[in-house]
């Protein structure tokens, strides 16, 4: 009987050993390839780029690893690039482009490591997909989906749909880095069986299920598993399973800070995106006049802040419910694009800024960025403060007047690839961006 207790005392402790050196890891790689600004004590980017800006007396809320960035050009940045192939090819290309590339046009916080390590990933990365058949039950949950993805949380289903054609994929488990929990949250909940009410359970029970049928679970405490979800609802589906959500490794759209049942590093965040099919419309910085573009549903103190602030404002367009004109005209139409918070920190408005050329300006608070210990934000985004509201406009003019803008809105042609899903994945696309995060939160201890 002792020899049982103590065997099961080691086995209660090797998901958190697991999940602790796989953080460590990861910890480690993200403080070797980018590195802090240095300011003043007391100060923050936006007092560095002009001091005589009056900020608002209101306390802004710690943003872990957002910071206000609105001209790179007067600010110490100490992070190294290097050249990365500009242009998306298809894996199965051999040939490889390389372009030229300055410090601030840059948007990896290290290209060649993230160069060496996609190569790698795409060579070794195998993951095993609990098996079900196409006479399921819940077939329709548990499988990829026949229809085109579409709406708000299509990002799930392309996920599903691309690693289920992947050369990622594996029937061999022995030879699996990660194993894929394929039920979908946003099928959970249309389903009349289950709905929002019952996807908890439906959840647990899933869990329960393959830990006693197969022995993956159980060895590692779900260390080196994961599931993706798009809905807000994916946040609160693992409160009966929680051996998901302190050990799995989840990959959500509303990745927050301020949620207790989302950690940083251990997590990953996958970006919301709106499909669109074709080449994305182009138009030149210089044709765009309006200054900044918010539209949406008046659903959290932030957006009534913002609309409030900046409803009679000539250059900043703001309007309090969806536009009766085309949504893509005032997209291209505009410098900036407006990303306000609404009942999550999430939504598909980022992708939309970047489909149409436009500059993102992020306004929600402990918002883990898509991908953002891989690529710079700070090159092609403005990230604040919902307290910084106020001075919106004199940061996004000294942008303008600075010259800044033009460069940023170079960067985020270069980054669009990174947000954009297609039917037969692309290299650098969305998909593969999300493979390379579990890449890096793979456990570096193979368990057999």
């Amino acid at each position: 009987m002792a020899v049982v207790v103590s065997k099961r005392r080691g086995l209660f402790f090797l998901p958190i050993i697991l999940s602790f050196t796989s953080s460590l890891f990861l910890f480690l790689f993200i403080s070797s390839t980018s590195k802090p600004d240095i300011l003043q004590p007391g100060l923050t980017r936006i007092h560095v780029i002009n001091p005589q800006l009056e900020f608002s007396t209101t306390s802004s809320p710690v943003m872990p690893k957002q910071s206000i960035v609105v001209n790179r050009s007067l600010v110490l940045d100490l992070q190294t690039t290097h050249e990365l192939p500009s242009r998306t090819t298809q894996l199965a290309s051999t040939a490889e482009t390389k372009v030229e590339t300055n410090d601030d046009d840059d948007v990896f916080h290290d290209r060649s490591f993230f160069t060496k390590d996609y190569k790698q990933m795409n060579k070794t990365l195998k993951i095993y997909a609990y098996p079900h058949d196409k006479d399921d039950p819940f077939a329709n949950v548990l499988l990829p989906v026949n229809s085109k993805p579409k709406g708000n949380y299509a990002s799930e289903s392309y996920f599903k749909n691309a690693l289920f054609e992947s050369h990622f994929l594996t029937n061999d488990p022995s030879e699996a880095d990660l194993f894929y929990l394929p039920f979908s949250i946003a099928s959970l909940r249309h389903d009349k069986r289950v709905g929002v009410g019952g996807i908890k359970d439906f959840v647990a029970n899933y869990v329960d299920e393959i830990s006693r049928s197969y022995p993956f679970w159980n060895r590692s405490g779900g260390a080196d598993h994961f599931y993706v979800a798009c809905h807000s609802v994916g946040r609160t589906a693992m409160e009966k399973a929680v051996g998901v959500k302190l050990n799995a490794i989840q990959v959500v759209c509303s990745s927050s800070y301020f949620l207790s049942g989302y950690v940083a590093h251990k997590d990953a965040s996958i970006p919301q995106i709106w499909p669109r099919k074709g080449v994305p419309p182009t138009r030149s910085p210089s044709q765009r006049k309006t200054l900044a573009f918010y539209a949406g549903a008046m659903n959290s103190r932030v957006r009534k802040d913002l609309v409030k602030t900046w409803e009679n404002d000539s250059d900043i367009s703001v309007h309090y419910s969806r536009l009766q004109t085309p949504y893509s005209e005032a997209l291209l139409g505009s410098k900036f694009c407006i990303h306000a918070k609404g009942f999550e920190v999430n939504t598909a408005r980022i992708g939309d800024a970047l489909y149409y050329g436009c500059v993102p300006v992020v306004l929600a608070d402990y918002y883990d960025l898509p991908y953002s210990d891989v690529i710079n934000w700070n090159r092609f985004s403005v990230v604040l403060s919902a307290a910084d509201i106020p001075m919106l406009k004199k940061i996004l003019e000294g942008i303008v007047n600075g010259g800044e803008y033009l460069r940023m809105q170079r960067n985020v042609m270069r980054v669009q690839k990174h947000f954009q899903w297609h039917d037969l994945p692309l290299d650098f696309d969305a998909f593969y961006m999300v493979m390379y995060e579990l890449w890096l939160r793979r456990s570096h201890v193979r368990i057999t």
